[in-house]
């Protein structure tokens, strides 16, 4: 029997796949999809063992991308928030049937090394896979706090995080740590290159994970990137600047039309 993710959507239009980040579920896209819903048709998705989606045995990066894609309409725009926009990433290397990615605060290596100096730093990231083990609500609400650090709407980000986290019921604690991991072990910047389909990377100013610096690097191994700079966003810029990340996206679908359409 093949796995399907539990979905969500709603809207009209060029259909656009939202992948959320570690720890939460497809509902932290509620508010920012109602302001997508006029241009787009809007899919959310729950990773494995996270909200309404039930756990899988296997969380290589590619078995997730291609779980994503079987669950979602294909030919579709995928947003990745951080680890959704990693699946993203490999979803496009792999050349799955999508039209376009656009990150959201994701890069192709997390962790930081002399080859990729704006990474967050190993430490960190190893930090949290030894708290998840004694309390993973505590190391999840420690996660949130660090991503809406440096926002100029931290408070609102935090409140607003904390509040969906377990709208839905508690991740499942494998998935938990084989998805921290990925953050912690996955790296694709030799594989950029592959990628053959219109890719936006956006990153906030003020990110405390994903440091804006990672910009030039990204379009330097990613051929078909662009790249776009939010001031005063930390690392949920969907959240804090809404109009801003639609009207990129809007602006990705326009570019994908025939010439002489929209």
């Amino acid at each position: 029997m093949k796995t399907t993710l539990y979905t969500e959507t709603s809207g009209a239009g060029q259909d656009l796949v939202l992948i959320h980040g570690w720890g939460l579920h497809g509902g932290v896209f509620n508010e920012f999809s109602k302001k997508l819903e006029p241009h787009f048709r809007v899919t959310r998705v729950d990773l494995p063992g996270y909200g309404h989606s039930d756990a899988v045995d296997s969380y290589a990066l590619a078995d997730l991308a291609r779980l994503v894609q079987q669950s979602v309409p294909e030919q579709a725009i995928w947003m990745g928030w951080s680890l959704g926009g990693l699946i993203a990433q490999r979803a496009a290397i792999d050349q799955l049937p999508l039209k376009a990615i656009a990150l959201i605060s994701s890069t192709p290596k997390f962790t930081a090394d002399a080859t990729w100096p704006f990474g967050t730093s190993p430490d960190v990231l190893q930090k949290f896979t030894d708290e998840l083990k004694e309390n993973y609500r505590r190391t999840i609400l420690q996660f949130l706090s660090i991503q809406a650090m440096g926002s100029i709407k931290a408070k609102e980000e935090i409140r607003l995080l904390r509040d969906l986290l377990f709208s839905r019921k508690d991740p499942d604690h494998l998935a938990l740590e084989k998805t921290l991991s990925l953050l912690q072990n996955e790296d694709l910047i030799s594989e950029l290159g592959k990628i053959q389909i219109p890719c936006v990377a956006i990153f906030g100013a003020k990110d405390r994970l994903v440091h804006p610096e990672t910009s030039d690097l990204f379009k330097k191994h990613c051929k078909t990137a662009s790249t776009q700079i939010i001031p005063a966003a930390g690392h949920a810029a969907f959240i804090s600047h809404p109009g801003v990340v639609r009207h990129i996206l809007m602006e990705l679908n326009q570019a994908l039309l025939p010439q002489g359409e929209g």
